[in-house]
């Protein structure tokens, strides 16, 4: 074969993989596609409705917390269900990530700091006590992604848990923290930037690295 027939028979290949033009389509399968993309809008940019943004500020409002927007996730579903608690005095800057599908329940103390982009990703049961912050980025979680079966797309192969996730109270968490399934961080422990917690970190401890492993203790009065 010439280039000349290669660079046509490339072409002609693409040509046929394009999508239909939109004159091409019936009104059926436009109405199905149409149908579609309305789905996935109201599911993944319902917060961004004005009612719904009110709606969410409302429910903030009488727990005694503030939402900077966007926010995103089942934020508003889950409030309204009892599924996602947020105590007094709790702060979610802009771009905070709640997901808590089903049954799966949050629950974030008073007085806790959320930073930019922190994502919480609960299938049972996410817990994060008074008064911590976590800092941009973080990403707290009671389950990961199934990948085992070879017969399936990874992305529908839904989650698994080892358990609920739970941080303690007056927890410090760096920027872009891991915090994996079944985890459980006691009292007053630091955890320092990008790392990756995989098993449980006793109260008063600060962690670090990938995994993370306790580097020392933090001493009551402030020695250490």
């Amino acid at each position: 074969m010439s280039s000349g027939e290669s660079v046509a028979s490339s072409a002609q290949e693409d040509e046929d993989a394009a999508p239909a033009s939109p004159a091409e389509l019936s009104s059926g399968e436009l109405a199905r596609q149409a149908r579609l993309w309305a789905q996935k809008w109201r599911s993944y940019e319902r917060n961004s409705l004005p009612w719904n943004r009110a709606r969410i500020h409302a429910l903030f409002m009488r727990s005694e917390a503030f939402v900077r927007w966007p926010v995103h996730g089942n934020v508003l579903e889950a409030m309204r269900e009892g599924r996602l608690r947020v105590g007094a005095g709790t702060l979610l800057e802009p771009n905070v990530w709640i997901t808590a599908p089903g049954d799966a329940r949050v629950r974030i103390g008073a007085g806790t700091f959320l930073n930019q982009g922190v994502m919480i990703a609960a299938e049972r049961l996410v817990e994060i006590g008074d008064h911590c912050m976590l800092a941009n980025g973080c990403f707290v979680s009671d389950s990961s992604h199934r990948y085992d079966d070879p017969e399936k797309p990874v992305p529908w192969q839904g989650f698994e848990t080892k358990g609920p996730t739970r941080i303690g109270e007056n927890c410090w968490l760096g920027a872009n923290v891991v915090v994996t399934s079944g985890v459980q961080i006691g009292e007053r422990c630091v955890i320092g930037a990008n790392s990756v917690v995989t098993r449980d970190v006793e109260p008063f401890s600060v962690a670090a690295g990938a995994p993370a492993r306790v580097l020392r203790r933090i001493e009551c009065g402030g020695e250490s």
